[in-house]
């Protein structure tokens, strides 16, 4: 180990010099392979944060795949059923548990998970680095590797791919510096403890949560923890469905991951799954077709022709009321967010796209409001009395 790695520049080409280091002490990463980024390493240091939290809170092997600071996706260990590997493209793949728990996390919302980070709970084997082999990502954090798996990542990205080991015994110092405008701003990390006590305060009339729904409730907020405020989760089966992030409004958060959750289960309908794609078609091509066949703009590739580049004949449009009509059996959904919900229109939303279980900080002058929507609709919903900002 070393107390500094030099980068080739920061967030941007023009920001020179540009390093990580350990004031005090060795840092706690090795690199092991390629040369990892400014950017690289903020989503390596956020995602490892929340893979490690995910096991601790669950037992279960964890990953996450991160985008700009972001998680695309994050899941533990849950059992794959044929279609969702059919969607993640994972159906000709031996998986192991940290292998099905990564296919989760990225198949999530694929799209958003093009050229992202990995992150893992456990140690990489080679069933996991077979996956990341074929897709494109830019790197890997892990507390190890096996032999065999770190020798398939060195061929990736004509020899190029970042590998980077982490102490998994590493403690950082309980407060923590941020420079932004020359200025030093100083905190306490943020080491809240996110388990099951936290939804035992439920105002609604349902007050029932079953196992599943406690596990995805606490996959959302850990979630959220490393996800760039505001924001909302939706998961389900143990994972992450849709993530909104960044957002300026509430309620824009609840709409662009309900989108994302809605996408992630248009893909499993056999209209979707029976798409004559051409065999020679790359994964990411049918990921950006996909999205298109389940949105209105296909009308517009049908008239202009371009159905002919990817499938082997026409394939029907997948219409606004088939949509909806699909979408009405997504059932059991579990939604976390970051802050309170200031209006009942975040409810109406979530409803839409099969939310059953919601937890979130409560303590809006509205919440009353909130309480009433959900009952509306039958969703426990638990307030937490915790906020979760992250900047």
């Amino acid at each position: 180990m070393a107390n500094e790695i030099s980068l080739k520049y920061g967030c941007n080409p023009n920001q020179k010099p540009s390093r990580i280091f350990m004031k005090e002490g060795e840092l706690p990463v090795r690199v092991l392979n390629g040369k990892p980024g400014y950017i690289n390493f903020l989503d390596a240091f956020n995602s490892w944060q929340l893979v490690r939290e995910l096991k601790e809170a669950t037992g279960l092997p964890a990953a996450a795949s991160f985008k700009h600071v972001s998680p695309a996706g994050a899941a533990v260990y849950v059992p794959l059923s044929d279609t969702l590997k059919k969607i993640y493209f994972v159906d000709d793949l031996t998986l192991s548990p940290i292998a099905s728990a990564y296919a989760a996390a990225r198949g999530a919302d694929r799209m958003s998970s093009y050229g992202d980070w990995a992150a893992l709970s456990d140690v990489c084997d080679k069933e996991t680095a077979a996956l990341l082999a074929r897709e494109v990502s830019d790197g890997i954090i892990a507390p190890g590797y096996t032999a065999e798996a770190l020798e398939i990542l060195k061929t990736k990205r004509k020899g190029g791919y970042n590998v980077v080991q982490i102490d998994p015994d590493y403690v950082p110092a309980p407060v923590e510096h941020k420079d932004v405008f020359g200025i030093t701003f100083e905190q306490g990390r943020n080491e809240l403890k996110i388990d099951g006590t936290l939804l035992e305060n439920m105002p609604t009339a349902n007050k029932t949560l079953s196992e599943e729904a406690k596990r995805d409730l606490i996959v959302s907020l850990i979630t959220l923890k490393y996800t760039q405020s505001n924001s909302v989760c939706y998961a389900k089966h143990g994972q992450v469905i849709g993530v909104g992030a960044g957002q300026q409004s509430r309620v824009h958060c609840t709409r662009l991951a309900g989108n994302k959750a809605d996408n992630w289960y248009l893909r499993q309908s056999p209209k979707v799954l029976n798409l004559p794609f051409k065999p020679d078609i790359r994964r990411p091509d049918r990921d950006n077709t996909i999205d298109v066949y389940i949105s209105d703009e296909y009308m517009d590739v049908l008239a202009d022709g371009m159905w002919e580049q990817f499938f082997t004949e026409k394939p029907q449009p997948f219409t606004r009321e088939e949509r909806r009509a699909w979408l009405d059996g997504m059932t059991g959904v579990a939604l976390g967010s970051d802050a309170f919900f200031p209006f009942g229109d975040n409810i109406e939303r979530a409803h839409k796209s099969g939310v059953a279980f919601i937890a979130q900080p409560g303590g809006s002058i509205r919440d009353d409001n909130v309480i009433e929507a959900c009952d509306k609709y039958g969703i426990a919903m638990a307030f937490t009395g915790i906020r979760l900002f992250h900047h």
